[in-house]
């Protein structure tokens, strides 16, 4: 009776543990499903992120994982390297592996399937740099110039607070009538580190519509130039509307969760159409939502301007980017071709800083006009509704956000701190590159200003 009596409680102890682990795994699994997308997400960011550090910048791995990769959730991914393929693999918590390739001339890109790494490609012709001619019109080193108005000392100390511990900036930069008065880089970076700009690549992305105007081959004023808009309310959306980020259509741009923004970074072969297919939420021209959708279809609108695939692909570079001396720079593609004109541009600070240059010198580059001195008044125009916040595909400080700053400052900015700051009173241009938004932007520009009399 006894030995009957444990042999039923040992049966009933077991059906108790088998109930337990049967309903952790089921808790397990349900956490999964529930996180799947954001470790799909989590994935793709840090192989991405490693692929085109590794490929595209020439870091080593070591470097991108304590920088690049370093902050949450992402540091949690557990990144590998193929260099014979030129793949990074990133795994999240063992449940979720991505794979990012390298292309030549269109950088790194996340596949969907196998199938995308052996994939053909076309890649932009690119020209030769100029190493003779000293910067900013060349690459070669800049003729010695001391301006006697300028308070080096006081300018220093303005870069000292810069690159203070918290504000983890990466690179600073400071051009003053054509000439680096300070320039300055964290450990294991230098002049020639490429540094990606994210959504400064917008700015990139509107310049091109300007110099196709100004060339006569577009009007930003037409109506977009979307098939699918045709017979709805959103045929009344102009190229103007998409440039401001004014057009009324639904956009989620979200990074803490799975929104538009990534599953269009993340989960997209052709990251044109997202925007594309949303519907109006509001009124063109009275609605302003920032959307790297937007931008990304502005990319698949420039693509149709050309009559193949390596037009576009070499316009860009020819016309803008080698035109103006920034042969580091590479704008990268998704897997379809389209230039990701939304975050995907990397250039060193130099780079970065003629591309401010160019628009404080009002589109003029070293005597040959690339876009009509009116698109800076454009591009630098409040949008209605964005409380005088932003232009077309640029932030201003019209509205006096940075309150020790001439209101007429206008900039390029990208996540966590990317930023070229364009002053046309001043004669100045300021790059600002780092890890963090943290950073007294106002307290360092107001310095700067004080240090050139």
């Amino acid at each position: 009776m006894i030995f009957l009596f444990l042999h039923n409680q040992k049966k009933k102890q077991m059906k108790i543990i088998k109930r337990i682990v049967l309903l952790f795994l089921a808790i397990v699994l349900i956490v999964v499903i529930y996180n799947y997308p954001k470790l799909n997400a989590l994935s793709g960011y840090a192989a991405k992120m490693t692929s085109s550090s590794i490929f595209l910048a020439e870091r080593d791995l070591q470097f991108t994982d304590s920088l690049d990769n370093q902050f949450p959730p992402v540091n949690l991914a557990k990144n590998t390297i193929d260099f014979d393929k030129k793949v990074a693999t990133s795994s999240s918590l063992g449940l979720l592996t991505r794979k990012a390739i390298y292309r030549e001339g269109l950088g790194s890109v996340l596949i969907i399937d196998e199938s995308d790494i052996d994939a053909k490609y076309l890649q932009p012709k690119r020209t030769k740099p100029d190493n003779i001619t000293p910067f900013p019109f060349g690459n070669a080193a800049q003729k010695d110039s001391v301006f006697e108005n300028v308070n080096y000392k006081q300018l220093e100390k303005a870069m000292d607070f810069l690159f203070e511990e918290e504000n983890q900036t990466r690179a600073g930069l400071i051009v003053y009538k054509n000439q680096i008065i300070a320039e300055r880089y964290a450990s294991g970076l230098d002049r020639n580190s490429k540094l990606l700009g994210w959504s400064m690549t917008k700015s990139i992305t509107s310049s091109i519509f300007g110099i196709l105007q100004y060339q006569g081959k577009i009007n930003v004023q037409d109506k977009a130039p979307i098939e699918a808009w045709k017979n709805d309310k959103r045929s009344e959306i102009t190229i103007h509307n998409l440039l401001q980020m004014n057009s009324g259509l639904a956009w989620d741009e979200n990074y803490e969760e799975i929104s538009d923004a990534t599953r269009m970074l993340f989960l997209e072969k052709d990251m044109t159409k997202e925007q594309e297919k949303k519907q109006l939420v509001g009124k063109p021209n009275e609605s302003w939502n920032y959307s790297s959708g937007t931008t990304n279809l502005l990319s698949g609108i420039l693509r149709h301007q050309f009559n193949t695939h390596q037009e576009y692909l070499d316009f860009w570079y020819t016309n803008l980017i080698d035109k103006i001396g920034m042969n580091t720079m590479i704008v990268e593609a998704d897997l379809e071709g389209n230039y990701v004109g939304s975050s995907y541009a990397w250039a060193t600070a130099r780079d970065w800083s003629k591309f401010g240059l160019l628009y404080l010198n009002k589109g003029n580059w070293n005597g040959t006009q690339l876009f009509d001195e009116a698109w800076v008044n454009y591009v630098t125009k409040p949008t209605p509704t964005s409380d005088g916040w932003y232009g077309a595909q640029f932030w201003l400080n019209s509205s006096g956000r940075y309150p020790d700053v001439p209101k007429n400052m206008f900039f390029a900015s990208g996540y966590q701190g990317q930023n070229v700051y364009i002053f046309p009173d001043e004669e100045l241009v300021v790059v600002r590159l780092g890890l963090t938004k943290n950073a007294d932007v106002n307290a360092f520009l107001k310095g700067v200003l004080e240090s050139i009399k």
